[in-house]
């Protein structure tokens, strides 16, 4: 698949069903599956990404803010505030939401609406469904955004037929959500693809996790900019690294080469450990085009040619990586909000299905 295909509007009904469905058909909102439009809010590191989406699937209004969301106390208004936003290019009202999906980083409680181990955001044992409820008077589903961006892929068959297959999302922080025969992989403990986390050198940085030399250290958007600094580039976010070496700078060069390595890594571990049909690949750092993604691809080649093993399970085609355009993380919400059913939220209960 060409990351470009994710651009073009899906034509296929999605349903997104519950493996323990009450059957709930009464008015309560969180006990029904909507059927109108859908607020779908990606919350990032840096930024808020909010699509209005209707039941045919057709984007109705968008918006996207700069905006840090650390203070816990005042998330909910600033979420709601982008929300307006995106409402008022829609003409719709909050009132005319039949839910709101909700990506966001960190092991996420769908049960309990809790969030926690945010790391990229400082959240500790935040309950954002309920303080998002309070602000918006409407049901509110929430999940990870990695994960949530990987049931939306899904959901929208933008990686081909594969019911088994791992986003990768490469930005503030680094995640991975998977999905194993059309479910999504959850984990004991609600922390599947937390790869960012994955020790890529034991006498590397530390990381915001606290453990030295996760991969987040070393590739993550905040991590590339602070090694540039180091190496004496006067580039100050991963954007500038990129734009810089695309200049020749040999500096960054270097530097976004060793990223694009690493990232092979984590590819290549997510197919060891999943046996994936498809790894796609997104997020903010992903958005600086052929400079991320060439040596991405020449790592890859390299494991093929070094590895049998590699080559079986490393094909030329089993990547993808998505243009700036897909907004993954948004679409998985909208995805995510299609599942507001609280009483089947829990660990592993949804199985998403093309119709």
């Amino acid at each position: 698949m060409n990351g470009r295909d994710a651009l073009q509007p899906s034509t296929a009904t999605t349903t997104v069903v519950a493996a323990t469905d009450p059957g709930a058909t009464g008015p309560d909102p969180t006990t029904r599956r909507p059927a109108g439009p859908v607020a779908g809010i990606d919350i990032g590191g840096t930024k808020i990404a909010i699509l209005i989406v209707d039941a045919d699937g057709a984007v109705l209004g968008r918006a996207t803010r700069s905006s840090s969301v650390a203070d816990q106390d005042g998330a909910a208004s600033a979420i709601a505030a982008c929300l307006d936003e995106a409402l008022a290019t829609s003409g719709l009202t909050r009132d005319d939401l039949d839910a709101i999906g909700v990506g966001v980083p960190g092991r996420v409680d769908r049960q309990k609406g809790q969030v926690t181990l945010a790391v990229n955001l400082g959240w500790t044992d935040y309950a954002l469904r309920d303080a998002l409820e309070r602000e918006l008077g409407r049901p509110v589903v929430i999940e990870n955004d990695a994960r949530a961006a990987a049931i939306g892929l899904h959901a929208r068959g933008l990686a081909g037929a594969s019911d088994d297959l791992a986003y990768l999302a490469v930005g503030t922080g680094i995640a991975a959500g998977v999905i194993l025969d059309g479910r999504l992989h959850r984990g004991a403990r609600g922390l599947a693809g937390e790869i960012g986390h994955a020790i890529a050198d034991s006498d590397g940085p530390i990381c915001g996790c606290g453990q030295q030399g996760c991969l987040e250290a070393f590739a993550s958007g905040p991590s590339i900019a602070r090694r540039a600094a180091e190496r004496g580039s006067e580039a100050t976010t991963a954007v500038q690294v990129y734009q810089a070496a695309a200049a020749g700078d040999p500096v960054a060069g270097e530097l976004i080469d060793d990223v694009g390595r690493r990232i092979a890594w984590a590819v290549h571990l997510l197919v060891m450990t999943y046996d994936v049909e498809r790894v796609v690949v997104g997020g903010g750092v992903s958005h600086a085009g052929a400079q991320f993604e060439a040596p991405l691809r020449r790592e890859l080649a390299r494991l093929r040619a070094a590895s049998p093993l590699a080559a079986e399970l490393l094909p030329a085609d089993i990547v993808d990586v998505l243009p700036p355009e897909a907004e993954a993380g948004a679409w998985g919400a909208v995805a995510v909000a299609r599942t507001a059913d609280r009483a089947s939220a829990g660990k592993g209960t949804e199985v998403v299905r093309h119709a």
